[in-house]
C-alpha cells in the first residue's frame, strides 16, 4: 500500500507528480538543493527536506541522502520523475532493499534496457530490428571504440549508456574528431548521470524520431497508448512533440506497437516506459532505445488518450492491475507540447538565468501548461534550462497547431529570455504545418532567418514609442497647474453661488 511518496526530483516534474498524488489521496515528500529552497515543488508537498548545495552531484544525485531522508520521512514509496537518479538500477534496488515501493520498473529491467548498450542487444535477441552500433555488454574504452567505428560507418553518433535527453551525446562524421568527442561526450554523462560510459550509434540520417509509450504492470499485461513523434530536435534536444505523428497510418501503428510491446516483454517489465524507434523515408523502423521512466512528453499522450499516466504508475505500483486493455486505449484529436526554456533563441540559444519578475500563463480550452516557475522564482545555471511545458489538444491537427500559436501569443515571461520566439516561428513555417521534417529539420532546413528578420523592425518600433512617450512627457512639463486660491474647487464655488441666489 502506498501512502507517502518521496518524489526524488525537481521542477515541473516534481509538481506533475505531487498534483496525481494529492488527487489519489496520497502524502508527499519533496527533497532539494540549496538553489531551489523557494521551488514550487517544495511549497506544494506535505513535507520538504534538503539534499545539500546547488550541483546536482551534490543534491539530486545522491543516493545516500535521498535514501536517508526516505527513513527520516517514513515514506513508503518513492516516484524518481525522470533525470537524475530515474534510470539507476541501483536507486530501484536500495528502494527495494528497504521495504520501500520504487514507482517504476524492476532493477534487473532497469539494467537491461536503462544501459543502452544492454537494451540492444537484449532486443535483438528478441527479434526486434536496431540501428547498427557496437552491440557489446560490457564498458568499451575509447581505443575499442576508434577501432570498432569505422566497421560502423561515417556519421554516427557517440551516446551516452545511461540516462537520456541528449545529454552525452556527440555527431562524429570523421576518425580525426572521434577522440574529443569521445572524452567531451563520457565528460557530459559523468556530469549528468555519474556514469561516463558511451557506445556508438549508426547515424540514420533523413529519419523521424517517434516513440511509443508502453505501460506495464506485474501480472504480465504490457500496453501501449500510441506514439510520440518527437523528430523537432536541436543538438539530438527535443524541442517540440506531437501526436499522432503526421506521417503515421493505422498499419504501421499497429505494427510498431507490437514490436514495442514485444520489446518490453523482453525484460519482463512494469510500469511506464518509453520505446524509442528511428523511422526512415521507406517507413522501416529501427529499435533506438528505452526509456525506463516517464518522459518529459507525456503530456500529449495524456491528452489524445484521456490516461492519467501519473496516477496509473502510483496504482501499477501498489499492485493493481492496469485499469486499460489495448483495446480501450483511442487516439482522439491532436496534441503538441512546447518545451519552454530559459534560452536566448536570437544569441545562438545561449541560457539565460536571473529571476522571474512576471509571469503570465496561457489559458483557454485544450491548453495546458506544466511548470515549476512562478514570478520571483530563481532561474539558475545549475540545471535543465526547461522552465515549462505548454502543450494543446484540438480535434484535428491544424486545430492543435492554430491553438499553439494563440497561446504562445499570449505566453509572457518576464526577467528571462525564453525560446518562445522560436516556437512562434516553427509554427508558422509551412513546412511543419504539411508534416515535412525530419530530425536534421531545425538544424539544418528550418532557419532562424525569419525570427530575426522579425526583430530588425523592433528597434524602429521601439524609437516610435520612445518618442511618443518623449512627446507627452513634454506636453506634460509644459502645462504649469497653478494652485486655485480658493480653498475649493470652481465646481464646488459655482455650486455654492447657485445656492446662494435661489
Amino acid at each position: 500500500m502506498v501512502t507517502k511518496v518521496l518524489v526524488a526530483n525537481r521542477g515541473e516534474i516534481a509538481v506533475r507528480i505531487i498534483r496525481a498524488c494529492r488527487e489519489l489521496g496520497v502524502d508527499t515528500v519533496a527533497v532539494y538543493s540549496e538553489a531551489d529552497r523557494k521551488a514550487l515543488h517544495v511549497r506544494y508537498a506535505d513535507e520538504a527536506y534538503l539534499l545539500g548545495p546547488a550541483p546536482s552531484r551534490e543534491s539530486y544525485l545522491r543516493l545516500d541522502k535521498i535514501m536517508d531522508i526516505v527513513r527520516k520521512s517514513g515514506a513508503d514509496a518513492v516516484h524518481p520523475g525522470y533525470g537524475f537518479l530515474a534510470e539507476r538500477e541501483d536507486f530501484a534496488q536500495a528502494c527495494l532493499d528497504e521495504g520501500i515501493t520504487f514507482i517504476g520498473p524492476k532493477p534487473s529491467a532497469i539494467a537491461a534496457m536503462g544501459d543502452k548498450g544492454v537494451a540492444r542487444s537484449t532486443v535483438v535477441k528478441a527479434g526486434v530490428k536496431v540501428v547498427p552500433g557496437t552491440e557489446d555488454v560490457g564498458n568499451l574504452s575509447n581505443e575499442d571504440l576508434l577501432a570498432l567505428a569505422p566497421k560502423i560507418g561515417f556519421p554516427l553518433l557517440i551516446k551516452a549508456t545511461a540516462g537520456g535527453g541528449g545529454k552525452g551525446m556527440r555527431e562524429v562524421r570523421s576518425i580525426d574528431e572521434m577522440p574529443a568527442l569521445l572524452m567531451s561526450a563520457r565528460r557530459e554523462a559523468e556530469s549528468a548521470f555519474g556514469d561516463g560510459n558511451v557506445y556508438l550509434e549508426k547515424l540514420v540520417e533523413g529519419a523521424r524520431h517517434i516513440e511509443f509509450q508502453i505501460m506495464a504492470d506485474g501480472q504480465g499485461n504490457v500496453i501501449h497508448l500510441g506514439e510520440r513523434d518527437c523528430s523537432l530536435q536541436r543538438r539530438h534536444q527535443k524541442l517540440v512533440e506531437e501526436t499522432p505523428s503526421p506521417v503515421m497510418d493505422e498499419e504501421l501503428r499497429a505494427r510498431m506497437g507490437a514490436v514495442a510491446v514485444k520489446a518490453a516483454q523482453a525484460v519482463d517489465y512494469m510500469n511506464a516506459g518509453t520505446i524509442e524507434f528511428l523511422l526512415d523515408k521507406d517507413k522501416n523502423f529501427f529499435f533506438l532505445e528505452m526509456n525506463t521512466r516517464l518522459q518529459v512528453e507525456h503530456p500529449i499522450t495524456e491528452m489524445v488518450t484521456g490516461i492519467d499516466i501519473v496516477k496509473e504508475q502510483i496504482r501499477v505500483a501498489r499492485g493493481r492491475v492496469l485499469s486499460y486493455k489495448q483495446e480501450d486505449v483511442k487516439l482522439t484529436g491532436a496534441s503538441i507540447e512546447c518545451r519552454i526554456n530559459a534560452e536566448d533563441p536570437y544569441n545562438g540559444f545561449l541560457p539565460s538565468t536571473g529571476r522571474i519578475t512576471q509571469a503570465i500563463l496561457p489559458t483557454g480550452p485544450g491548453i495546458r501548461v506544466d511548470t515549476g516557475m512562478y514570478p520571483g522564482f530563481e532561474i539558475t545555471p545549475y540545471y535543465d534550462p526547461m522552465i515549462a511545458k505548454l502543450i494543446v489538444w484540438g480535434e484535428t491537427r491544424a486545430q492543435a497547431i492554430l491553438r499553439m500559436r494563440r497561446a504562445l501569443e499570449e505566453y509572457r515571461v518576464v526577467g528571462v529570455r525564453t525560446n518562445i520566439p522560436f516556437h512562434q516561428s516553427l509554427m508558422d513555417s509551412t513546412r511543419f504545418m504539411a508534416g515535412q521534417y525530419d530530425t536534421r529539420f531545425v538544424e539544418e532546413r528550418f532557419s532562424m532567418e525569419e525570427l530575426a528578420e522579425s526583430r530588425k523592425s523592433f528597434p524602429e518600433i521601439a524609437a516610435i514609442l520612445a518618442t511618443l512617450v518623449a512627446h507627452q512627457q513634454t506636453q506634460r512639463s509644459a502645462q504649469i497647474v497653478r494652485r486655485g486660491e480658493r480653498d475649493a474647487s470652481n465646481w464646488k464655488w459655482v455650486g455654492r453661488w447657485e445656492r446662494m441666489h435661489r
